[in-house]
């Protein structure tokens, strides 16, 4: 999606800030005891109340109104009978809809007590996408954002999941351009139009390389088996850089 309206930033930033405020929500309520289906509950009812539907489920027909995922679970955890315990890494990514507009965004963190090193990894995959987020620009290269990304994960020692990109969004979860890498990608020609909505979401890691596939179908797993945070926003292009749309209120 390409903004050519205010209209259009408006809704874009109302969807922004509810997946955020059911993010937050949902970071808020986890604590030892709780199961991935209850947290995920939280995340349904808070959704429905601000009349938002979840893009998950929309769109693929996602068994869970949000994905969480937990410790070797990296991405696309299916909320279930899980039992989150003390000292656990959790991701969440809330991806929702309303009035025809989309917005998606993620993170990771620690149920207390927090492990240093754990804690370490989570600071430095937010301010990876931070990088990341600094390159969007109208008419900047895609690639910028995976090579300065790549650039900070290699200068301090971490792995880029290289099979889970960015990519756009709007008036559908997924649309053009689709897999923008959030790694070092020489093959990546493509250049950011002015009003370009598009996530930032780095999957930075201890050793990981890839995103396999488990039993279930949908929950995505290590390769090789490593720690793996991920930080996501949704973001415009402007002629000054990002626009940061999923803001908590």
């Amino acid at each position: 999606m390409t903004i050519t309206k205010e209209d259009e930033l408006t809704r874009l930033r109302e969807i922004g800030r509810i997946v955020a405020d059911t993010l937050r929500a949902m970071t808020r309520a986890t604590e030892p005891g709780i199961t991935t289906r209850e947290l995920d509950e939280i995340g349904r009812v808070f959704l429905e109340r601000e009349g938002a539907v979840s893009a998950p489920q929309s769109a693929y027909d996602f068994p869970g109104a949000t994905c969480i995922s937990v410790n070797e679970e990296i991405a696309h955890g299916i909320p279930g009978a899980r039992v989150i315990a003390a000292g656990d890494l959790v991701n969440i990514d809330v991806s929702a809809s309303k009035n025809g507009y989309f917005a998606d965004t993620g993170a990771s963190f620690q149920v207390a007590p927090r492990h240093a090193a754990l804690d370490q990894l989570c600071r430095d995959g937010r301010r990876a996408m931070e990088i990341g987020i600094a390159e969007v620009g109208a008419g900047k290269p895609l690639a910028g954002i995976g090579k300065a990304i790549g650039r900070f994960a290699s200068d301090r020692g971490y792995t880029l999941i290289r099979n889970l990109a960015s990519h756009g969004i709007g008036r559908a979860l997924h649309e053009h351009p689709e897999a923008i890498p959030t790694w070092p990608e020489r093959g990546e020609k493509r250049r950011i139009n002015k009003g370009l909505v598009l996530t930032v979401e780095p999957f930075l890691s201890t050793g990981g390389q890839w995103a396999g596939e488990g039993d279930d179908g949908w929950t995505l797993y290590s390769e090789p088996c490593a720690p793996v945070v991920q930080y996501e926003h949704t973001v415009v292009a402007t002629q000054r850089g990002a626009i940061v749309l999923t803001l908590p209120s």
